[in-house]
């Protein structure tokens, strides 16, 4: 059998355990269109996982990501993992883990929130359940349970 592999990179991330199918999503929350031009981007999709059963892979050279993409990774990726790689080595491993209330990464979906009104506020959700993920807006008291429509 042969097989494809994917280059190495030399300086970026690596977001890997990504539950079969949102690849594309977390790619989304990367915003891979406003990359430089010579980073590159390699996407795997349903490969075989020991842990999962199935799973997808993002590698995005020369990007470290922000809290807040973490944040919105773990929202719709939770058994996702993340490796930095600095001159073709994994310097730092982690999972995802979901902080006790998430601001700025999602939109409110009650339209009459004052987080979506012309006030200077970001959105600010509590994470209310774990498994499966529900999250309750500070502002409203609206709950949120379908993250990918109300991403930021």
């Amino acid at each position: 059998m042969r097989e494809l592999k994917i280059t190495p990179i030399r300086n970026g991330t690596v977001i890997d355990h990504i539950a079969n199918g949102l690849a594309l999503d977390v790619l989304r929350i990367l915003g891979v269109r406003t990359l430089e031009h010579d980073s590159t981007v390699s996407v795997a999709l349903h490969v075989r996982s020991g842990k999962l059963g199935w799973k997808d892979i993002v590698k995005v050279e020369n990007i470290e990501l922000s809290p807040r993409a973490v944040n919105a990774i773990a929202l719709i990726a939770p058994t996702a993992t993340i490796s930095i790689i600095r001159e073709f080595r994994v310097r730092e491993k982690r999972s995802v883990d979901l902080p006790p209330t998430i601001v700025g990464v999602l939109r409110c979906p009650n339209l009459n929130c004052i987080s979506n009104q012309a006030e200077p506020l970001e959105s600010e959700f509590e994470v209310t359940e774990r498994r499966p993920t529900v999250l309750r807006c500070v502002f409203c008291e609206r709950r949120v349970d379908d993250f990918l429509r109300h991403l930021a």
